[in-house]
């Protein structure tokens, strides 16, 4: 004879029906290797932590090799493959078609997903060129008038402490701003025997470091100021200029080369100053080369009545100077951004208990359903994307041209 159920398993036999009689949200997503690894496991994730509208379903992935996009089927938790993304597009239960590819090919993959009906994530940059950035914004607009969404993954927005420093200044924390500095460093190719990947080829990455990072901090800052970058002088260099050939296949900064070499045709390091809208200044920094710096991203925001500053090294943390404050006690201090009323933050840990890069995948899928669900405008939007493409074309104009001053143009 069965047992009859305690109180704590009916409640939780009653959640588990409410969880599976939400309406699915079919998500297929082409490329599965770094972003498509990080981004599965934020679909994964999500509808486990917070209460979503929408029940997310890992429908397909996509990939060229049909062996390999198998198994990272099986191991990312995709319930089956494909090798053509047109085929993804055109599935029924797919809804929503995540862009993992390298910038090549996200324009016609994103355009072709909204002109099917697809709501679209697709990976930063938007695109190699502000020509497909703006072919892709507009599709984006067209697509939203019949319903759509379509949002860009700048995920450095979702970490809770970047959440805040943004709330912050909105709410007018720091006053008018006059200063923000910028750095995002890396060192993977210091090694000049790295193998010359599709990232260091400029028809498959569109540029180096100043598409790879500099996109991240550019909208990053735009993001944390509340304003656009009106105008940038800029200096970039290909230190290394011929590595050696791919002799396999690559995994997402890892690789192995042969003898022959071939050209590296984008920038290692990118270094610019820039001008807000509102006549704030600004320098960003963005390299491959800082030797022993592995994944270094720091910002710090100067305001007429104080600063912000944040350390990717250190996510769950916020420095904040009240410049309001009597001299004899004022200073920077430690914002420990791991409070349930900090943003994301309801949903996970007690306090004091800190988050991970890959959590900002979490958020980004929490927020990109919610507005699906909602019919909201997701952010970063398409027009944000294209807004970052343009500044990475203003700086690469300017280098160009011996760092002249570059109007962005609008």
């Amino acid at each position: 004879m069965a047992q009859p159920q305690q109180p704590d398993e009916a409640q939780a036999g009653a959640q588990a029906g409410a969880l599976a009689t939400r309406p699915p949200l079919g998500v297929g997503m082409v490329g599965y290797a770094f972003m498509g690894a990080a981004h599965s496991q934020g679909w994964r994730t999500a509808d486990r932590v917070f209460d979503l509208p929408l029940r997310p379903v890992l429908a397909a992935v996509c990939g060229r090799d049909a062996g390999a996009v198998r198994t990272a089927a099986d191991r990312l938790g995709w319930a089956s493959a494909e090798t053509d993304w047109r085929a993804l597009i055109a599935r029924d239960d797919v809804d929503l078609v995540d862009v993992c590819t390298p910038g090549d090919s996200h324009a016609e993959i994103a355009i072709a997903a909204l002109a099917a009906g697809k709501h679209v994530l697709c990976e930063k940059p938007l695109a190699n060129t502000v020509e497909e950035a703006e072919a892709m914004t507009e599709a984006a607009e067209a697509a939203a008038a019949r319903g759509q969404v379509a949002m860009v993954g700048f995920n450095y927005r979702r970490v809770p402490a970047t959440a805040l420093a943004r709330k912050m200044v909105a709410e007018g924390r720091i006053g008018a701003l006059r200063h923000v500095r910028v750095t995002y460093l890396q060192d993977w190719l210091v090694d000049r025997e790295f193998p010359l990947t599709w990232r260091l080829r400029k028809e498959t990455a569109g540029s180096g470091a100043l598409g790879d990072l500099g996109a991240h901090i550019v909208d990053l800052a735009q993001y944390l100021a509340g304003e656009p970058v009106t105008g940038v002088s800029a200096l970039t260099e290909t230190f290394v200029r011929e590595r050696p050939l791919l002799s396999g296949a690559s995994s997402g900064l890892s690789a192995a080369g042969g003898g022959e070499l071939g050209p590296v045709t984008v920038d290692d390091a990118a270094l610019f100053t820039a001008r807000f809208a509102s006549g704030a200044l600004a320098s960003f920094e963005a390299t491959r080369f800082a030797t022993g710096r592995k994944n270094s991203l720091r910002i710090e925001l100067n305001g007429e009545k104080g600063s912000l500053a944040f350390d990717l090294e250190r996510l769950n943390e916020l420095s904040y100077h009240d410049g309001t404050e009597p001299a004899t006690h004022a200073g920077f201090r430690r914002i420990l951004v791991t409070e349930p009323d900090h943003p994301y933050l309801e949903a996970w840990w007690p306090p004091g208990h800190g988050l991970g890069y890959e959590h900002t995948f979490v958020h980004q899928a929490r927020d990109l359903v919610h507005a699906i669900a909602e019919g909201g405008r997701p952010l970063p939007s398409f027009a944000d994307g294209l807004q970052v493409q343009r500044v990475l074309a203003a700086v690469e104009e300017s280098a160009e041209k011996n760092s002249v001053f570059t109007p962005v143009a609008s």
